[in-house]
């Protein structure tokens, strides 16, 4: 059994199942082990109390299995111009403002990559779902490694476990971003959504979670439904767009090919937001294939009667091979060009300067593949 795939409610039935025992013993080790980082269970006092139920633990290897945590084996950074990358994570505190990429390995020693991302007042940390990605973006380091497997909810939710507790970083932020379709990895998704939501553990608010979608339509409406509960907030919706024309946007994604601009559409706009949300529309800039002001009409014409906020980003060089077109980054006086006009047009534009993409922690840069 692993602690970071479960929930306070899904702990308790496990106790009360194979130990007669309930929420006070659950409660306590999801607080000490997930809300606190300690990692010795034989020291939390309510089982200190209970000295049979900790034989029974003992007795039957789940003491040991509560946190079988993937290694961080790499750990990259930047100091000024030039990379730093260490191994077992040798890394010092001189770089807490600066984003961070740490690689893990799990134990079927396959790799994922996560990167922490410093904000003004705190940090994000964009997890990975799988290794590799099946979708095959063409600007996609991650789809060019190719697909191995979906990651277990357990190893979703170790990436942040690692950030707070052996990085000793404080994370406010998840954004399901790294390596692999989100999607694609629907149940693990939405447990691990569960657990890192979970007020006695992890207490990521939903609020502060954001899912992307290359546009996979049917997952789209499952998530919408599995999210629909008596809550506040739910997590955001961000979309992958790139270019509103069908052509340009199916060279770039073959998933549109399967599930054009209009399916998405109507999707997005059955999407469910609260007052206070909005659908985040990622869209990343291409030196004269997607950047003109003929663009920019066309997304502009699409997003129309959608709730939403476009978020732009330029390309990040992702050393893809097989490659069909050239694509090519462009400059910040592109980004703010395209954002001008769609702000004509009355969107609502955030530009996205890219952290991290000289040592590849950039947007479309992680890989399963080391080179």
């Amino acid at each position: 059994m692993n602690l970071l795939d479960k929930t306070l409610d899904s702990l308790t039935q496990h106790f009360q199942l194979h130990y007669k025992k309930g929420k006070y013993h659950a409660r306590a080790l999801i607080r000490e082990i997930i809300k606190n980082g300690n990692r010795n269970p034989e020291t939390i006092p309510e089982l200190v109390a209970s000295p049979e139920f900790l034989r029974q633990l003992s007795s039957s290897g789940e003491l040991d299995s509560f946190l079988p945590l993937p290694d961080i084996v790499e750990i990259c950074t930047e100091n000024l111009d030039n990379e730093i990358c260490a191994e077992n994570n040798q890394i010092n505190n001189s770089h807490q403002d600066r984003t961070i990429k740490f690689v893990s390995r799990l134990q079927d020693g396959q790799h994922i990559e996560s990167v922490i991302i410093p904000m003004k007042q705190y940090n994000t940390l964009c997890v990975s779902t799988q290794v590799g990605c099946r979708m095959g973006c063409l600007f996609c380091a991650t789809g060019a490694s190719g697909f191995q497997r979906d990651l277990t909810t357990s190893e979703i939710t170790s990436q942040l476990f690692n950030a707070r507790f052996i990085l000793k970083k404080s994370i406010k932020n998840i954004v399901f971003m790294g390596m692999g379709e989100p999607l694609d990895n629907l149940d693990h998704l939405i447990q691990s959504i569960a657990v890192l939501n979970e007020p006695h553990g992890f207490d990521i608010a939903h609020r502060h979670m954001t899912i992307s979608t290359c546009g996979l339509v049917p997952r789209i409406y499952e998530l919408a439904a599995s999210l629909i509960k008596p809550c506040l907030t739910r997590p955001n919706l961000a979309v992958s767009i790139n270019s509103a024309d069908q052509e340009i946007r199916s060279s770039l994604m073959p998933i549109n090919r399967k599930y054009p601009l209009a399916q998405l559409r109507k999707a997005l706009l059955e999407w469910p937001v609260t007052d206070r949300q909005l659908i985040l529309i990622e869209y990343i800039l291409f030196k004269n294939l997607n950047d003109s002001q003929e663009d920019a009409r066309k997304l502009a014409d699409y997003l129309a009667g959608l709730k939403v906020r476009v978020n732009l980003i330029g390309y990040n060089y992702a050393n893809n091979r097989n490659r069909s077109i050239s694509l090519q980054p462009v400059e910040d006086s592109d980004i703010h060009k395209f954002a001008s006009y769609l702000e004509k047009y009355g969107i609502f534009v955030v530009k996205r300067w890219g952290k991290g993409a000289n040592f590849k922690a950039g947007c479309g840069q992680l890989s399963a593949k080391k080179e």
